[in-house]
């Protein structure tokens, strides 16, 4: 596998086909309890597209994760053709790993048509040029970045900047709104295939969505009070987009009770023209004494 961490993204999505409808995705041995959902949701993405004639882009997924995956363990994904109608086509995926389901994903393919046309603007952020690299910000405040996340950073296949400064402290995260958002791209290219850059956006999607969540409870980086997982997991693909672009993740937390937290993104480009929505729902469970 490449030292490029945007050449190991595309090689983690570059799917084997075992069989008709059946493909197999690896699952890097990373030191991690479970495998990293978006990684999950990547690659059942690119299993239920290539099931397809690749004229029609996605435009919704629908996802629930089961089970958590085990790092290191290669991924099976079984995809059922629902639909092949004249506007819209449906694949349905089941990720199987050890014999177990642990992820399920109903994707709708459909080409754009004429129509009405707006959108709610994006709000106005400094760019990302203009804001230090999650790396940089750690280093900042700590003074040197920890041997784990300098494996991280390394290995990162994107590039990620807070649009707000980290709040290191439990009295800087009192009071604050749930909301974050940060400006992210792949650190190297992507090719040109469509359907790799809405999988790799799928896998981006789920790595801070339900910050949101947390930002008024403790800080997003340090030790956590809660174990999190996702549940599930909905995006609404708009327009036509590169990963390996700039692009404004904005994120909300509208709810959180019954120990479950909400969260919606809006991602757009650097023109604010609307791209992908996003919704997922996280558990949020207190550490035990």
């Amino acid at each position: 596998m490449s030292d490029s961490p945007a050449e190991r993204l595309i090689d983690l999505l570059n799917l084997e086909q075992i069989d008709v409808n059946i493909f197999r995705g690896d699952s890097p041995q990373e030191h991690l309890q479970r495998v990293f959902g978006g990684q999950v949701a990547g690659q059942a993405l690119v299993a239920a597209g290539r099931t397809t004639d690749g004229t029609r882009p996605v435009h919704s997924l629908h996802a629930y994760f089961l089970r958590p995956g085990v790092p290191g363990v290669p991924i099976v994904y079984q995809v059922e053709r629902v639909r092949d109608g004249r506007s819209f086509t449906t694949r349905r995926v089941v990720a199987v790993q050890q014999g177990r389901t642990i992820f399920n994903l109903t994707a709708s393919f459909h080409s754009p048509e004429p129509g009405i046309e707006h959108q709610l603007p994006m709000r106005e952020v400094p760019g990302p040029e203009d804001l230090p690299s999650l790396a940089e910000e750690i280093r900042d405040h700590l003074g040197t970045l920890p041997e784990s996340l300098e494996r991280m950073a390394r290995r990162q296949p994107f590039d990620i900047r807070y649009v707000e400064r980290l709040r290191w402290t439990p009295e800087e995260v009192k009071d604050a709104e749930p909301r974050s958002a940060v400006w992210m791209r792949a650190v190297g290219p992507l090719g040109d295939d469509p359907l790799v850059h809405t999988c790799a956006l799928a896998y981006a999607s789920d790595m801070m969505l339900l910050d949101a969540v947390r930002v008024p409870v403790e800080p997003l980086w340090g030790p956590r009070g809660f174990d999190m997982a996702s549940l599930d997991h909905a995006m609404w693909f708009h327009r036509p987009f590169r990963t390996d672009e700039w692009f404004l993740y904005d994120q909300e937390s509208p709810i959180a009770t019954g120990g479950r937290g909400l969260a919606r993104g809006r991602i757009y480009d650097r023109d604010g023209r609307l791209l992908v929505s996003v919704v997922q729902e996280g558990l949020f469970r207190p550490h035990q004494p």
